[in-house]
């Protein structure tokens, strides 16, 4: 493996697992495959799991790492080629990138949807340009469209948890004051099929993720049916892609509460976090013995550090 940004970067999700698994139990134990060798983490934006995940994962190897905020570290950079560079952007990606790549072995990115252009985010403009001008390996810490490191500890924590081959496993829509990316529901999606999981996506219409991503997906427009017999529920909240990057609704009645989790086997409570209480869920329910929000984060470093010793492994 050379970049990771989605599920179909692993050439075997079983034994990507399995490594993950082993990370987790032995994390000190390969730390000769990053001995001299540095990490760059880039944020375009704000973090916590995932830079102190990643670069914990990265420390654990053996790496080296230094992190970049861009545009509080570093100069305003263009990401546009072609343009007239007359405003209050200094330096471009195109001489940035290549610059960055010298000074590391690995890249980390992490670059939101912007919501300018549906077309530029779906392209991966930003993590693309790392891709093709770092000359370095580039693991995607959230791209416009997806949130592979998130999906992959997530799947971890499912399967440490299941009690059955393959759970029923919901990804519910749930309301927020703001407009966010499709980029975790997106990769949620993917690693879940690819997974073989028993899935269902719920959210009001609208709400309709991308074909590229749903495949033969149908959504269940009704939450409550969606979640009769869950195993696990997925609380997120992401804008319209068809009306793109618009807020359709605020409705409460989508928030994940007890009466819901009535409705399910039991199900375990899952989101990414940061978590707006009392929006996508009540306190009741993320505070239940039943929420696995902390453990799921946690798998976080393990995630990270299995893909990081696949791409030291298969590189170096």
């Amino acid at each position: 493996m050379r970049h990771f940004t989605s599920v179909n970067d692993i050439p075997d999700l079983k034994k990507a697992l399995e490594v993950a698994f082993d990370v987790k139990k032995n994390p000190f134990a390969y730390t000769h495959l990053g001995k001299n060798k540095t990490m760059v983490l880039i944020f375009f934006n704000s973090s916590l799991r995932t830079r102190l995940s990643t670069q914990k994962a990265a420390m654990n190897l053996g790496m080296n790492t230094m992190v970049l905020n861009v545009n509080e570290d570093g100069w305003q950079l263009e990401s546009e080629m072609g343009v007239v560079m007359d405003g209050n952007k200094p330096e471009h990606l195109r001489e940035a990138i290549p610059v960055i790549g010298s000074y590391c072995d690995i890249i980390g990115v992490r670059s939101f949807a912007r919501f300018e252009s549906r077309e530029d985010d779906y392209n991966e403009k930003i993590i693309n340009q790392f891709i093709d001008y770092a000359g370095v390996p580039i693991v995607s810490m959230e791209a416009a469209t997806r949130h592979p490191l998130q999906s992959f500890a997530d799947l971890m924590t499912i399967e440490e948890l299941k009690t059955k081959a393959l759970p029923k496993v919901v990804l519910t829509w749930a309301p927020h004051p703001r407009a966010l990316p499709q980029a975790v529901p997106n990769s949620f999606v993917e690693w879940m099929v690819k997974a073989g999981m028993e899935l269902v996506v719920t959210h009001p219409e609208g709400y309709e993720l991308a074909p590229s991503f749903m495949g033969d997906l149908k959504p269940e427009y009704n939450q409550d049916r969606a979640f009769e017999g869950a195993d696990f529920i997925y609380a997120k909240n992401w804008a319209s892609y068809t009306s793109y990057g618009k807020i359709l609704s605020k409705d409460m009645n989508w928030t994940v509460d007890a009466r819901k989790m009535a409705l399910t086997n039991r199900a375990k409570f899952m989101h990414c976090l940061p978590v707006r209480r009392n929006m996508i869920v009540t306190d009741e329910v993320i505070d239940s013995s039943d929420s696995v929000v902390i453990q799921e984060a946690a798998n976080r470093e393990w995630s990270a550090m299995a893909v990081l010793k696949m791409i030291l492994e298969d590189n170096f």
